[in-house]
C-alpha cells in the first residue's frame, strides 16, 4: 500500500502538465530559513519537478544542502491529464484508512534457516502523527521514512535524508511539514 505512495513521489525532474497544476510548488513550500531552523544547514540547491501519477499532478522538489542531510517534499494536486482524475483526499482515503490490515500484515518478524528473529528494514504500518495538519503518518522503515501530512484537498509528504535516528527524523519532519504546511492556500 504504502510502498505505492513511496513510488509515486520518488524524486523526478522534468515537467509535465504544469499548465494544467492545481498543486502548489513544492519548492515555495519550504523556505531556506525552515531547513536552517530544523536541520541546522544552508540550502546549496533546489531541484524542482512534476509528475502525473494516477490522476494527481505531483510537484516536488528537492533540496540539497551540500552535506549528508537533504529535503525531499512532495505535494499532490489534481490534473486533467486524461488520467482518470482521483482527489488527493481520495487517494489519502485509499491509502491510509481503505488498507489499514494490509499495512499491519506487512510488519513481520523474519526467521533465518535456524529459527533465529531478525529483524529486516521492512516498511512498516504508517504510524498516526498529532499536530500536523488534518492527519498526518509517519510512513517506513528504520533506514528511511517520510512523514505524509493532509490539509484540505492537498497532501504533501516529506523526506529528510542524512538523519539515520528514525526519532529525530519524524520530528525534524514534522517540523518541517508544519511550516510547508501554513504556505499553502
Amino acid at each position: 500500500m504504502l510502498v505505492l505512495i513511496l513510488a509515486l513521489l520518488a524524486p523526478v525532474s522534468g515537467a509535465t502538465h504544469a499548465s494544467e497544476a492545481k498543486a502548489p510548488d513544492a519548492c515555495a513550500l519550504v523556505a531556506d530559513a525552515d531547513v536552517r531552523a530544523v536541520l541546522g544547514v544552508t540550502v546549496k540547491e533546489r531541484r524542482p519537478g512534476t509528475q502525473d501519477a494516477r490522476g494527481l499532478l505531483l510537484t516536488q522538489c528537492y533540496l540539497g544542502t551540500g552535506t549528508p542531510q537533504s529535503v525531499s517534499i512532495a505535494v499532490a494536486g489534481e490534473t486533467k491529464s486524461g488520467h482518470t482524475v482521483i482527489t488527493p483526499r481520495a487517494f489519502w482515503r485509499d491509502q491510509f484508512h481503505a488498507r489499514v490490515e494490509d499495512a499491519r500484515e506487512r510488519r513481520s518478524d523474519h526467521y533465518d534457516e535456524a529459527g533465529a528473529r531478525h529483524e529486516q528494514d521492512v516498511e512498516t504500518a504508517a504510524r498516526p502523527i498529532a499536530g500536523v495538519g488534518d492527519e498526518a503518518f509517519w510512513s517506513g522503515s528504520r533506514v528511511a521514512g517520510a512523514l505524509y501530512a493532509l490539509h484540505g484537498n492537498t497532501f504533501i509528504r516529506i523526506s529528510i535524508g542524512g538523519i539515520s535516528d528514525e526519532r529525530e527524523r519524524i520530528e525534524k519532519s514534522r517540523r518541517l511539514a508544519i511550516a510547508a504546511l501554513a504556505r499553502l492556500p
